[in-house]
């Protein structure tokens, strides 16, 4: 084997163990294009709540059970209108647009809705700027 083969080999494998570095992290949640909301990962809607404000989620304990919030790892970092904001537990929740966001415990299949308009219209659906 020549030199240049073995610098191409060993370039070739730096390459490839470095991509998973240079790799950009997911979006947190995805947008439905067809319906123009936002869905988490597993295509369940998500939702604001209009009490939340300041970039703060007023939704916690029973209210967290029937809406969970959309958790974020405590390493996420802000992308773009994604934000990450710290709960009254310290546990970590994605945001959009400042809106901390939530999925609805009675969708019980991915693309239910049936939390849009609930607590005379506290929850809305989310939905992309």
């Amino acid at each position: 084997m020549t030199y240049l083969t073995q610098s191409i080999r060993a370039l070739a494998v730096t390459a490839a163990l470095a991509l998973p570095a240079w790799a950009f992290a997911a979006e947190p949640a995805m947008v439905d294009k067809e319906k123009g909301i936002l869905t988490d990962h597993q295509n369940m809607t998500l939702y604001t709540f209009a009490k939340d404000s300041g970039g703060k989620s007023m939704c916690n304990d029973k209210c967290a059970a029937n809406w969970p919030p959309l958790m974020a790892e405590e390493s996420d970092k802000p992308m773009g209108k994604w934000t990450v904001i710290t709960r009254d537990d310290d546990k970590k929740q994605w945001a959009y647009n400042g809106k901390p966001l939530y999925t609805f415990v009675k969708d019980t299949k991915a693309g239910a809705m049936t939390g849009d308009g609930l607590m005379d219209g506290a929850w809305k659906v989310a939905k992309p700027d």
